[in-house]
């Protein structure tokens, strides 16, 4: 009887560990396998050499799992039951030789839950992949095009994913236009049937220049919005007066003012409310001898946001403006 005891508690003990092992593989494929039910596009662009992923879902920080990208490789958008594992070994496959079709593949044959994922990939040669899982959840699907491809899982009608290839095909301007208007044209389709609550763009170059990590040409999310594609055409458009900005430094970096003052201008033109954009101009004015042009938009900002009084008067040091204490008196005292 003894014996017997003994060994039903080692047989006891064996099943508990077997639970426990039961367990944390069970917490280890919810971590990785967490459930992402959304639409996305991805596209390649050969007019500006460019191409890219957006997303929109009722998931939080959608952009954190769905979209991949990496300049010279190509890009993966990875959902429903997501596996993140596509995005990282798609862009290994393609970055050692691999089509996306072929990348694809690979990764769903070794994949034991194939059934539930939706992926696509592209490329840089224009390949597209596209896979929806037959146990993805309804209604589910996706549309391969010339360079393109649409894919949604649990939307409310099935004709989302055709709506976002033919507003995509339709659409001009530049990539993230085109990105844009596939995501609005899923949303006036009827969209996720649960709502909305995040979006990301990530669009990469063609051609690397072998720093992938610096090749970013848009990188974009809304982590959480009620209105998630309304909060990201905001940041486009702030994303554009930025990179004018941007050019606009690099043309002062090579003593080029009056391209760099021709790209400050145009920032904010785009983007007006935003108050740095219009101290950085004048205090460029006023570093090369425009001081009266200067002036103007010097008391607009500090009437606007006092604090930057205080960032006046710490440019000299920094080199960014002559160390002249009438000049930087002459300034402040435009808003007193």
């Amino acid at each position: 009887m003894k014996k017997k005891i003994k060994n039903d508690g080692a047989y006891m003990k064996i099943w508990k560990f077997y639970l426990l092992i039961l367990s944390v593989g069970f917490l280890q494929a919810q971590e990785y396998n967490r459930p992402v039910h959304t639409y996305s596009i991805v596209a390649y662009d050969s007019a500006s050499g460019q191409m890219g992923v957006a997303v929109q879902s009722h998931w939080f920080q959608v952009g954190t799992v769905v979209t991949w990208a990496e300049a010279g490789v190509g890009v993966v958008a990875t959902q429903s039951f997501v596996d993140v594992d596509y995005g990282k070994l798609g862009l290994d496959l393609m970055r050692g030789g691999k089509t996306a079709p072929q990348a694809l593949q690979a990764l769903l044959t070794t994949d034991p839950h194939a059934d539930v994922r939706q992926v696509a990939m592209i490329d840089v040669h224009g390949n597209v992949a596209s896979h929806t899982g037959e146990h993805c959840i309804a209604e589910a699907g996706h549309f391969k095009g010339d360079h393109f491809s649409t894919q949604a899982n649990i939307m409310e009608k099935k004709s989302v994913w055709p709506a976002m290839a033919e507003a995509y095909q339709k659409s001009g301007g530049e990539l993230v236009d085109r990105l844009m208007a596939a995501l609005k044209a899923a949303q006036a389709e009827g969209g996720d049937i649960r709502g909305k609550q995040s979006a990301a763009i990530l669009i990469v170059p063609v051609k690397s220049n072998g720093q992938p990590w610096k090749e970013k040409i848009v990188d974009l999310r809304v982590d959480d919005n009620p209105e998630p594609l309304r909060e990201m055409e905001r940041l486009i458009m702030i994303h554009r007066a930025y990179e004018h900005m941007n050019k606009g430094d690099e043309y002062l970096a090579h003593d080029n003012v009056e391209a760099a003052l021709k790209e400050y201008s145009i920032a904010h033109e785009i983007y007006p409310e935003q108050v740095e954009i219009l101290f950085w101009t004048a205090a460029t004015m006023a570093d090369i001898g425009k001081i009266d042009e200067s002036l103007p938009l010097f008391k607009e900002v500090f009437e606007k946001e006092p604090s930057w009084r205080e960032v006046l008067k710490r440019l000299p040091r920094a080199g960014l403006l002559p160390n002249d204490a009438s000049l930087i008196k002459r300034i402040l005292q435009v808003s007193n």
